[in-house]
């Protein structure tokens, strides 16, 4: 147990957390449950760290789950979707408890040079966080009242593509997490090729396995999307904690991809979820859109807004130095690292117009 003047972080066991925030009226990210702890575990290079109630004058006011991260000799924790609060903080509050998460990793003393968790507010104390792209906008789909009415709350563009979808699309929907969970070959493939058009490498196969084994069907679902001679073209990979879904992973073939194919599979999942467990699901987050803070990422923008006829603000992740000195050498680090991938760009680009306006040789 460690404090600081008017916030406290208080340990509580994995299985305890849960059910209080819980019964605290929360519904937790998956991220924040045990249940994600247990796959993080099997996960080279993450381990389950803590999971601590924040209080005040011996108030709850949010929970937070902390997982120990690995990478290139050093550690940092991570909490996905983390801290969950009772009511919206305010900047101070947002500080304190950033506070008092730092006293409780000095008084473990395990080295962690920095804490990455989602902070609403631009405080001086935190630094965007490195090496990967945070969102501070997202698109939550409503999928209560039935089909017919999760298709009349998208915006008219949306219900087009979707109508024209479902008359044109060849491809079958499904939900297929049975068979994904004893072997995710049939959908690889489609994952690799989606990298390499959108520029990421997928981790292993066997990752997206354990992550349906360990999550279980009550929590993970894959959904897809075959043509008439059974390959799989698209395919959306969903986890649910309580009320609300998410689109954690999704992958699409570049041939079909004018086919709205990935039109039919959304609005198949949307319809899915809206029925599952007998309407459990109210809500589905389709999981980052651009905007001012993330502009790589408006490319999804006309994809995922038309679903829905508003977007929804989250906190975006952003990095808490525990070790600033050693912080601040890996953001020197990584200046370095992009300004050498971009002399590279350069140089490729450089490569291929000569190689283009190089006469022919005779």
């Amino acid at each position: 147990m460690s404090s600081t003047q008017d916030m406290r972080a208080i340990e509580l066991p994995s299985a305890e957390f849960d059910k209080e925030a819980q019964a605290a009226g929360l519904n937790l990210p998956i991220e924040q449950t045990e249940v994600w702890a247990r796959y993080e575990a099997t996960v080279p290079g993450r381990r389950p760290w803590g999971a601590y109630r924040l209080e005040r004058d011996g108030a709850a006011v949010a929970y937070i789950r902390l997982f120990d991260y690995e990478t290139h000799g050093y550690h940092f924790l991570r909490s996905n979707h983390g801290p969950v609060w009772l009511q919206a903080p305010t900047p101070d509050d947002e500080r304190a408890a950033l506070e008092a998460i730092r006293a409780v990793v000095r008084e473990r003393g395990e080295g962690q040079v920095f804490v990455r968790c989602c902070v609403d507010a631009d405080l001086d104390c935190c630094e965007p966080a490195l090496s990967i792209v945070p969102y501070d906008t997202t698109v939550v789909i409503d999928v209560t009242g039935g089909d017919d009415e999760i298709l009349a709350r998208m915006k008219p563009r949306g219900r087009r593509d979707v109508r024209k979808a479902l008359r044109e699309a060849p491809i079958t929907c499904a939900d297929e997490t049975e068979q994904a969970a004893k072997s995710f070959s049939d959908y690889y493939g489609v994952l690799v090729e989606t990298g390499e058009r959108d520029g990421f490498h997928p981790a292993p196969a066997s990752d997206y396995e354990d992550m349906l084994r360990i999550l279980g069907p009550e929590h993970c679902r894959l959904f897809a999307g075959r043509q008439e001679d059974g390959k799989v073209v698209t395919w959306s990979l969903v986890t649910i904690s309580g009320s609300v879904a998410m689109r954690y992973y999704a992958a699409s073939s570049t041939a079909t991809m004018r086919k709205h194919v990935t039109d039919k599979l959304l609005y198949f999942e949307c319809c899915s979820l809206g029925k599952f467990e007998g309407g459990r699901v109210k809500s589905y987050d389709l999981m980052a859109i651009g905007s001012e803070l993330s502009p790589t990422l408006l490319g999804l923008n006309e994809f995922k807004t038309k679903f829905c006829k508003q977007v929804t603000h989250v906190a975006p992740d952003r990095d808490f130095p525990i070790r600033g000195g050693f912080y601040r050498s890996l953001k020197l680090a990584r200046k370095v690292v992009v300004r050498a991938r971009g002399a590279r760009r350069d140089r490729e680009v450089e490569k291929a117009v000569a190689s283009k306006t190089k006469p022919a040789s005779k």
